[in-house]
């Protein structure tokens, strides 16, 4: 009676903790679910780009969108991964704001062949330059050198943006850089097409003819210094657009174009053809085998991560519902169990992850180590497996939802900075290609360590569930608040609880709104936000691009810590 009754309850028991964790599961499914919807909604006004009024305007001149011309350009049924969608997310609020840093770009493929796309939107502010728009313009010319992929510029701009002159002209990674990356990318053997589809002006000109080949589309396309106005201003000389810079000027007269067209749809039939007969380059040799779907379904993605940031979950279940059959082969499993280190393959794709563990583990001597914390051990560990990939040139994922590294004098004692350093210099000296995916928290240190933008990883993306900070909100707010309190009272200014409380929650919610993927990607410190299901496609879709670039340096690691 007594067994009976002791099952009875196991099973009770079990039958509510699975109620509880499908409870669990179904709220964080919801969340997700929200969050990929504002996604959405927020991209289908970014889609927008300057209103439906400026589209309407772009008609009339018998122009497409910038859109309409990448859609036109690009091979159906091939992925198209779009970079910096969300770049000016929320900026530039006094200048009328600059939806996608008004540019249209990403990665897909034309005549077959994998190239970077960069599109003026002349729907916003007539295509100018704002800082941003620099930012991203040279993140997209990175992109085709890391990755010796052809560039297709779809060029339609007003040149800078006057009132910002100063914050996008002058200095080293603003507007000018763009033209040496031109030089540098024609010095590389990386093909480079521009087709003019209305005004390049001023600086800009120098774009189109420092590409191999120059296309125009008569009675919008035009190329020159200074416009008419200009002209007028600085010489006197009176003149239209079309006599200064226009598409027959410049193929009859100044030889700067090659090639004009009636309308669109010819110049980008001619830009398809020219990308179909490039020569193939010789590749870098990433293996790849017949992909396979993960056994797991990816669509339970969404319950899995937490909707609390500070729950834990099994990372694994995250990796298996990414990586081909499901299949994950651990490195040193028993060893370093905050982060997760194995061999998988991704879309076919061979690839090393390196991921953050949120469960709460016990190491070998029975001491209970926090998820998401980068302890002495999974650091060493994590540096060693990334020599590996190195020594194997197997391509790195990292999987971000780390909050920092261990603190306290215990940790300090066993030489934690000294471990730290270790895996940062692995990751900073690596040589094969790092792809991070931001799937929670990217906090302080620990963003370093698990290759955040500043450690050069070829695509950065970010789950709509990601954080990136110095560290996590509540501690911010309350190092901040404290600062904030002393200040006051060294002035004589006594705080009551209640003021002290709102100054919390007003700290509190300036330094979250400053922690959202959105921030970051309006910012370009990711390259897109991501639904989690496609992860698999973008991660490969990144090895695919960086299997184009053979240069791959010898591996060094210089002075490192042992």
């Amino acid at each position: 009676m007594k067994c009976s009754a002791r099952l009875v309850n196991l099973c009770t028991c079990k039958h509510v903790n699975r109620k509880i964790m499908d409870l669990e599961f179904n709220k964080n499914e919801d969340v997700m679910k929200l969050a990929l919807s504002q996604m959405r909604k927020r991209f289908e006004q970014i889609r927008l780009g300057g209103g439906k009024k400026a589209i309407e305007k772009q008609r009339e001149k018998n122009k497409w969108t910038a859109r309409e011309r990448i859609d036109y350009l690009l091979d159906e049924g091939k992925p198209f991964i779009e970079i910096g969608a969300f770049a000016g997310y929320d900026m530039y609020k006094e200048q009328g704001g600059c939806p996608a840093g008004g540019t249209v770009t990403g990665i897909g493929y034309v005549s077959g062949r994998q190239c970077v796309i960069v599109a003026n939107d002349q729907t916003v502010k007539a295509g100018a330059w704002f800082p941003i728009t620099g930012k991203k313009n040279l993140r997209m010319q990175e992109i085709a050198m890391e990755n010796r992929l052809p560039i297709i510029y779809l060029v339609d701009s007003a040149g800078v943006f006057l009132p910002m002159q100063d914050e996008i002209f002058p200095d080293k990674e603003h507007f000018g850089r763009i033209f040496r990356n031109n030089a540098r990318m024609s010095a590389m053997g990386i093909t480079q097409i521009a087709a003019v589809m209305g005004p390049c002006v001023a600086g800009g000109a120098y774009l189109p003819i420092m590409s191999d080949e120059t296309l125009m589309v008569e009675g919008n396309g035009s190329i020159f210094l200074a416009g008419p106005y200009l002209v007028k201003a600085a010489i006197g000389e009176n003149i239209d657009v079309e006599t200064l810079g226009g598409a027959v000027t410049h193929n009859s007269i100044s030889g700067i174009a090659d090639y004009k067209f009636a309308t669109e749809k010819e110049c980008l039939d001619q830009v398809k053809k020219i990308v179909s007969k490039l020569g193939h380059t010789q590749q870098a040799g990433f293996d790849r085998i017949a992909p396979k779907p993960p056994r797991k379904n990816p669509a339970e993605l969404y319950g899995i991560m937490p909707a609390d940031a500070t729950r834990p979950y099994d990372m694994l279940e995250i990796i298996e519902r990414i990586v081909d059959d499901s299949s994950f082969e651990q490195f040193k499993q028993d060893y370093g169990k905050t982060i997760l280190c194995g061999y998988a393959r991704i879309d076919g794709w061979a690839v090393g992850i390196v991921a953050n563990q949120r469960t709460i583990v016990k190491n070998y001597k029975g001491e209970l180590q926090m998820g998401g914390v980068i302890y002495n051990d999974s650091a060493d560990k994590a540096a060693r497996f990334i020599m590996n990939c190195n020594q194997k040139k197997i391509p790195l994922v990292f999987l971000q939802d780390v909050t920092g590294f261990m603190v306290g004098s215990r940790s300090e004692h066993a030489g934690i900075i000294k471990d730290g350093a270790k895996m940062v210099n692995a990751v900073a000296n690596s040589v094969v290609p790092k792809i991070t995916i931001v799937i929670g928290n990217s906090y302080g240190a620990g963003n370093y360590a698990m290759c955040g933008k500043a450690y050069d990883p070829r695509f950065i993306y970010a789950w709509p569930s990601a954080r990136i900070a110095v560290m996590g909100g509540e501690q911010a707010a309350k190092t901040l608040l404290q600062i904030q309190v002393s200040a006051m009272k060294a002035k004589g200014k006594e705080v009551t609880p209640q003021e002290e409380q709102q100054l919390l929650n007003e700290i509190k919610g300036r330094y979250e709104e400053q922690t959202t993927p959105y921030y970051a990607a309006a910012r370009l410190w990711v390259d897109a936000i991501i639904d989690p299901i496609e992860t698999r496609t973008v991660i490969a879709e990144g090895i695919a691009a960086a299997n184009n670039n053979p240069d791959i340096p010898p591996f060094s690691t210089g002075v490192i810590q042992v």
